[in-house]
């Protein structure tokens, strides 16, 4: 049986962090689906075709990974797939504290396994939302976000 997996997010933007837990998952799963999780109540600086466009840009010669956009539960995208597992990626205890709570729920509503990821050192301080801040002061986030010209 195939192992798919999806690692679900808004990835407003992908960073470096994101990329590194792909990069580390691929050695486990014959299949990854990024799922950009589609909120219309939220906000978001970069809309999704340019987040989409972005991340596909990055694993252009990654035969595994594929990009989708979803509303609704990750679980439910799961299924509709045929995902058996969720990626996600940890920086620090906090995040474990609060992925581990939804991973038991997601477990309990549908029997889909979580799994972690650890991102490297040099990327425990990158965050999605500090980068949008960089980004709209008008600083340069080429340093947590590769072909950042894409979100252009």
């Amino acid at each position: 049986m195939k192992r798919i997996a999806v690692f679900p997010g808004s990835f407003d933007p992908f960073t470096k962090g994101h990329e590194c837990i792909i990069h580390k998952a691929l050695n486990l799963f014959d299949e990854i689906v990024i799922g950009i999780g589609e909120n219309t109540s939220k906000k978001y600086l970069f809309d999704v075709e340019k987040r989409k466009n972005h991340i596909a840009s990055i694993f252009k010669d990654t035969e595994k990974v594929r990009v989708e956009v979803f509303s609704g539960l990750t679980v439910t995208f799961c299924q509709a797939i045929g995902a058996q597992f969720i990626v996600r990626g940890l920086r620090d205890s906090k995040d474990f504290g609060y992925e581990r709570s939804i991973a038991q729920m997601n477990q309990e509503i549908s029997g889909i396994e979580s799994v972690f990821f650890m991102t490297v050192p040099e990327y425990t301080a990158i965050n999605s939302t500090i980068v949008r801040e960089i980004h709209k002061s008008g600083g340069d986030i080429d340093l947590f976000v590769t072909n950042s010209a894409f979100l252009v």
